[in-house]
């Protein structure tokens, strides 16, 4: 029998959080503010493109393009560009479970864990997955903090 309640609704956040899986993808990336101008010059050069299995991001809003690199993928097109914006040292952590829109306070609470060990993180989120972005230094402590929380870290 039906009860017309959705079974994603029906879990907290905290037992979302407690079935997440982490992942940290390899190597560092680059995070990098672009004009436009410099991102035509990058769009007219399409050997420059990230590698098909490397992790990247690009976002246009109506102020400037970012994007999210491999260092290696950074390295290979950083000649083309002349006014950027770069922060590196980044490694990318997936919180693999698939969220549906409808959840609410997920990242939030995520974040809030490692709030409290100050640990700096810049939040990204996919069609179905939110990630995070934590610099290398951070990293460690940042898995030792969500261990307490998480299923499992990968």
């Amino acid at each position: 029998m039906k009860t017309g309640v959705d079974s994603n609704a029906a879990r907290t956040v905290s037992d979302l959080i407690r079935e997440t899986r982490v992942e940290v993808a390899p190597g560092t990336c680059v995070l990098i503010g672009l004009n436009y101008k410099d991102w035509t010059r990058v769009l007219e050069n399409p050997e420059l493109s990230p590698h098909a299995d490397s992790p990247f991001l690009v976002f246009r809003d109506g102020r400037e393009v970012t994007l999210l690199l491999g260092e290696d993928d950074w390295q290979r097109l950083r000649h083309l560009i002349r006014d950027a914006r770069i922060e590196r040292g980044f490694r990318l952590v997936t919180l693999d479970i698939e969220l549906p829109w409808n959840v609410v306070g997920y990242l939030a609470r995520v974040t809030e864990i490692l709030a409290a060990s100050e640990i700096p993180v810049g939040a990204l989120s996919s069609f179905s997955r939110a990630h995070l972005l934590i610099k290398q230094d951070d990293l460690g402590r940042a898995l030792r903090v969500l261990s307490e929380h998480v299923k499992e870290l990968c």
